[in-house]
C-alpha cells in the first residue's frame, strides 16, 4: 500500500469526526439563533441532507444539547417534531461589583436568569469585598437548584480596567484596595469556576445591545453615570475596547473646574449632583436620588442642580458624538435612571454645543445592565465549552 494511501486512511476517521462536529455545531447555532425547527426545515435552511440532519440531531440529543419541544402539523404529510437547544445543558454566573451594590445572577444557556441576589456593598477592604462576592455567588448558585459543576463560566463586571499581566484592576478609585493583585485569582479558586473580569460600562453596553434599547444599533455608546463615569462602545454587535482596554474611559477627560482643572468624572456623577445642590442651597443628608426626587417636587435648588448636570452630560455626549459618530447614545447608571428629568436639558444644551446630535435614550435595563452584560458575555464562552465537552463524549 502506498504511504499516501495509508496516511489518508489514518486521517479519514479524524476527518469524519471533525465533519460531524461541524455539522452538529451548525445545527445547534441555527436552532439558537432561529428558534425551534424540524428536521426538514433544518435541512432546507442549512443545505445538509436529511439523513445528515437526523444523525446530527440524534447525537446532539444524546449529548443533552438539544431536546424535543413540540410538534408541527403541516397541511400535508407527517407531523414534524420540533427541536431546540436544551437550556439546562449548562449555566453561567454573572457578577456586578459596584461601590454601593453587589448583584449576582445564575442564567441557563438561553440567557434566562434562574436565580439572582443583590446585597449592599458595605465592605471597607478588598478582602471583605472578595469575601462578599464569593459568599453571595455561592448562595445564589446553591439556591438555583443547579447541580454541582453545572456552572461552567463566570464573568465579573467592575469599575476600572483589568490588567491580565498584573492580575489586578487599575483605575477603580471608588473601591478601596480593589487594585491589589490576586483578588480575582482567589475568586476563581474559591468558586471553582473559570472567571473573566471586564469593565462595568463595557458590560452594560453589551447588555443593552443584547437585551435592551441598543438592539440592532450599528454603533452606539452607553454612558454609565453613577459614583463615577464610564462609557462602553458597541460596534456591529462587538465591544470596542481600544489597544489597551481603555477605550471609553471618558472620566479622565479634562474639565475646567472652579478652583483648578478637574476630570470630567468630577463634574458628571452622583457626587457632582449632590455638590451642586449644596451650592444652590440644599442641606441635610443628601444623595443624588434625593436631589432628583426634590427636583420632581419643584425644589428650586434641586432643579438648578439637575439642569447643571444635564448641561455637563450634554458636553459628554458631544465629545462621544464627535469621536465615534454613534447612531444612539444610551444614558444609564444611578444618575441615568433619572433621564425623565435630564433628557430635556441634555438635548437643549446639545443643540447649542454641536451640530452632531445622535439619538439619546434611557437605558431599558436600568440597574441590571452590567449584570445582564456579564451574563451575555459568559454565555459566549459557556456555549462553546458545553458543546466541546458534551460532543466529545457523545
Amino acid at each position: 500500500m502506498p504511504a499516501s494511501d495509508a496516511v489518508d486512511q489514518q486521517e479519514q476517521p479524524w476527518n469524519r469526526r471533525r465533519l460531524r462536529s461541524a455539522n452538529e455545531r451548525l445545527l445547534l447555532d441555527r436552532l439558537r439563533t432561529g428558534g425551534a425547527a424540524s428536521r426538514a426545515q433544518l435541512a432546507r435552511e442549512t443545505g445538509l441532507s436529511k439523513p445528515t440532519v437526523s444523525s446530527a440531531l440524534a447525537s446532539l440529543e444524546a449529548a443533552g444539547l438539544v431536546h424535543e419541544v413540540g410538534t408541527r402539523a403541516p397541511e400535508r404529510g407527517r407531523v414534524a417534531v420540533l427541536y431546540a437547544p436544551d437550556p439546562a445543558a449548562g449555566y453561567v454566573l454573572g457578577i456586578d461589583v459596584g461601590r454601593s451594590w453587589l448583584r449576582v445572577a445564575v442564567a441557563d444557556l438561553d440567557g434566562s436568569v434562574v436565580a439572582r441576589s443583590e446585597a449592599r456593598n458595605r465592605a471597607r477592604s478588598s478582602r471583605a469585598m472578595t469575601d462578599l462576592v464569593v459568599a453571595t455567588a455561592r448562595q445564589v448558585v446553591a439556591g438555583s437548584g443547579v447541580a454541582p459543576g453545572g456552572v461552567v463560566h463566570a464573568v465579573v463586571g467592575t469599575p476600572g480596567v483589568y490588567d491580565e499581566k498584573q492580575r489586578r484592576v487599575r483605575y477603580a478609585m471608588h473601591l478601596p484596595g480593589w487594585g491589589r493583585a490576586g483578588l480575582f485569582d482567589r475568586m476563581r479558586e474559591e468558586l471553582g469556576v473559570p472567571l473573566e473580569v471586564h469593565n462595568d460600562a463595557n458590560l452594560a453596553a453589551l447588555g443593552e445591545y443584547t437585551y435592551g434599547v441598543g438592539a440592532g444599533s450599528r454603533l452606539f455608546a452607553y454612558i454609565l453615570i453613577g459614583t463615577g463615569l464610564g462609557m462602553g462602545v458597541v460596534s456591529d454587535g462587538r465591544l470596542f475596547t481600544g489597544a489597551h482596554g481603555l477605550a471609553g474611559e471618558i472620566g479622565f477627560l479634562p474639565w475646567p473646574g472652579q478652583q483648578k482643572p478637574e476630570r470630567l468624572e468630577d463634574a458628571v456623577s452622583g457626587v457632582a449632583v449632590v455638590e451642586a445642590a449644596r451650592r444652590f442651597g440644599m442641606s441635610g443628608q443628601l444623595t443624588a436620588k434625593a436631589v432628583f426626587d426634590a427636583a420632581r417636587r419643584g425644589d428650586d435648588a434641586a432643579v438648578r442642580a439637575v439642569r447643571l448636570e444635564g448641561e455637563r452630560i450634554a458636553h459628554t455626549v458631544a465629545a462621544a458624538a464627535a469621536v465615534l459618530d454613534p447612531d444612539l447614545v444610551v444614558l444609564g447608571g444611578g444618575v441615568g435612571h433619572s433621564v425623565d428629568l435630564l433628557l430635556k436639558p441634555v438635548r437643549e444644551h446639545l443643540r447649542a454645543l454641536t451640530p452632531l446630535r445622535p439619538r439619546i435614550a434611557p437605558s431599558r435595563l436600568g440597574e441590571d445592565a452590567v449584570l445582564l452584560g456579564a451574563v451575555a458575555t459568559a454565555l459566549g464562552t459557556a456555549r462553546d465549552v458545553v458543546f466541546e465537552r458534551r460532543s466529545a463524549v457523545s
